[in-house]
């Protein structure tokens, strides 16, 4: 098993999409990329702990190889907008990929460039890749928001189009039933 770590907007977003790719066997919400040592919510969305919010997932390489949960990622959102997603604006929004090992880096960097090369986005792509230094769970009322919380308009108008914009687009990788065999915490 593998771990994956990328933030494209809010977690409560990507989240979702990852748990109905097939190989993914966990994802949790959390903070990285910034410099306060126990950031919590309130603190990430002020801006001033230099976190993004991501989602670490675990995942099988030899069912989902690492290249294309990052076309995952990369459908799941806008790589062209710094720091924002959408009405979310500010740096704990930037897309960001925070790579475990410099074979992860390189993948990341490849395919940045293939998408460039491809001309999928209209603007140059802007997502940072760095590495991981520490990754900070989220508080447990953020792990699951979208299944607990389907009927949220948020939920309905922000995270439903991007789930059904990446089955739609990863058909052959999705789960048949995400509620059946999803990753459990």
């Amino acid at each position: 098993m593998e771990r994956a770590t990328v933030g494209g907007g809010c977690f409560w977003c990507l989240e979702p999409v990852f748990e109905g790719i097939e190989g993914v066997l966990d994802v949790e919400p959390g903070y990285a990329g910034g410099w306060s040592p126990n950031p919590t919510y309130r603190e990430v969305c002020s801006g001033r702990s230099g976190h993004a919010e991501v989602v670490q997932i675990t995942f099988d390489p030899a069912v989902l190889p690492y290249e294309r949960l990052l076309r995952v990622f990369f459908t799941a959102h806008d790589p062209t907008t710094l720091n924002r997603q959408g009405a979310d604006e500010g740096p704990q929004y930037r897309s960001i990929v925070l790579f475990h090992d410099p074979a992860q880096e390189e993948t990341a960097r490849d395919v940045i460039r293939a998408l460039e090369r491809e001309e999928l986005f209209d603007d140059p792509i802007v997502t940072e890749v760095v590495p991981l230094e520490t990754f900070h769970r989220a508080e447990s009322e953020h792990h699951g928001y979208y299944r607990r919380n389907p009927s949220l308009p948020f939920c309905r108008i922000v995270i439903t189009p991007k789930v059904n914009k990446v089955r739609n687009e990863f058909r052959s990788s999705w789960r048949s039933d995400p509620d059946s065999d999803a990753p459990t915490r």
